[in-house]
């Protein structure tokens, strides 16, 4: 029985996964010139919904950033190379933050009209993002949807960010319900992974960036879970609901 909901922020409510995709390439090719700053943004798709060490870490590898990071450390204070690439980056992703319009042209209106709607209904509902909890708020804030959660799990309230089952346990118990209990909307493969890791039924609304990660691993989620079109999403909830039943009003 689906007694709440659970939302990721990035990449389901609004299209920042594409904005920190573009951070981190605009601050690898700050430290190397030379880069293609769209090859970077292709290879954040192999990392999206990872934690900010797994991304930087994963990219500098990639893109052979350690050496060009090495001589910011002193200027952030940081003792590993790829703390001051995040930092090179989080200055870039602060920028796009502070300019409101730029989040509000990247909602998601179909992802957030079903949150709207499920509040209705009288579903409790949860946040669980890979996002920290300054920048959740900011974002929950521009888009007008700071009301809409009874919880916030953010990186900040959990040792192990996602695929771990850490934050969406910690949403179900927020919540007072059963993880087995909740209904997660993720985007990415780190999120539902986690979300399945922690009891919970899922459903994916894919994005450009994580699309083809679940085309390429059918046996992650089953394919009637996944939703590619997010004007079908009611439709794919409501029909879940069904089949798992829903509490009594």
């Amino acid at each position: 029985m689906i007694r709440a909901f659970v939302f990721d922020l990035d990449g389901t409510l609004v299209e920042t996964e594409e904005l920190k995709a573009l951070s981190y390439a605009r601050a690898a090719t700050e430290l190397r010139p030379d880069l293609n700053e769209g090859e970077v943004v292709a290879a954040f798709g192999d990392l999206v919904g990872l934690s900010r060490r797994e991304v930087a870490v994963g990219l500098m590898r990639r893109f052979g950033l350690e050496e060009a990071a090495q001589p910011r450390m002193a200027e952030f204070s940081v003792g590993t190379p790829w703390q001051a690439y995040v930092q090179v980056r989080l200055g870039i992703y602060e920028k796009m933050l502070g300019n409101p319009e730029l989040i509000v042209e990247h909602h998601y209106p179909h992802n957030i009209a079903l949150l709207r709607s499920v509040r209705r209904e009288g579903f409790p509902t949860a946040l669980a993002t890979q996002s920290h909890r300054e920048q959740a708020l900011r974002v929950l804030g521009i888009l007008g949807l700071a009301d809409e959660f009874d919880v916030v799990v953010t990186r900040d309230d959990v040792e192990h960010g996602k695929p771990d089952p850490e934050m969406h346990l910690l949403a179900a118990r927020e919540l007072g319900v059963q993880p087995g209990e909740c209904l997660a909307i993720e985007d990415s493969p780190a999120g539902v992974s986690g979300a399945l890791a922690a009891g919970a039924a899922v459903i994916a609304v894919t994005t450009r960036l994580t699309r083809q990660k679940f085309r390429d691993d059918p046996g992650l989620l089953d394919r009637s879970h996944i939703v590619d079109d997010p004007r079908t999403l009611p439709e794919v909830v409501h029909r879940l609901i069904g089949a798992v039943g829903k509490p009594p009003e």
